[in-house]
């Protein structure tokens, strides 16, 4: 299988790639979402779609914080995306974005932010497992921005 990244970014003024999350952006001290671009999308998408994602949470499956689906492939600013597009399930059942809050000394965690364009439509608000499982088949491109975090 290609690798689906070529020109589709995913980027945040506040953080770089590999750079820390500030306090802010934790579920548990704002739950701030941080603020995210998108630029590069490729010819022939249909709607974007954005996770969240931490690996390093202590499940077999690690912690899902944040999916997004419906979101216009003209969209490059996703500030507002909490509240203009439909919001998945995140790891604990909620319907919103869920910032960092890995146990206190766990060490650091990395918050994958991915990005996909879609050759087709997502239907309703699957999980993080559902779409990666149907609609892998449909990604044109993807790519991420990952953020770390740590509860001292």
């Amino acid at each position: 299988m290609p690798l689906n990244i070529k020109d589709l970014k995913i980027t945040s003024s506040d953080f770089q790639p590999l750079g820390k999350l500030r306090d802010e952006h934790a579920g548990d001290k704002g739950n701030v979402l941080p603020k995210l671009k998108v630029s590069g999308v490729p010819a022939g998408t249909k709607e974007l779609a954005v996770i969240c994602h931490d690996p390093d949470a202590p499940l077999p499956n690690g912690f899902t914080h944040w999916v997004v689906y419906g979101i216009d492939p003209s969209t490059s600013d996703l500030s507002d995306a909490q509240e203009k597009f439909r919001v998945g399930p995140n790891g604990a059942g909620g319907m919103q974005y869920y910032g960092p809050q890995p146990p206190a000394g766990h060490g650091e965690h990395h918050y994958y932010f991915w990005v996909y364009a879609l050759d087709t439509k997502v239907e309703g608000t699957p999980t993080r497992e559902e779409f990666l499982q149907k609609y892998a088949g449909n990604v044109i491109e993807q790519n991420r921005i990952v953020g770390i975090y740590e509860n001292k």
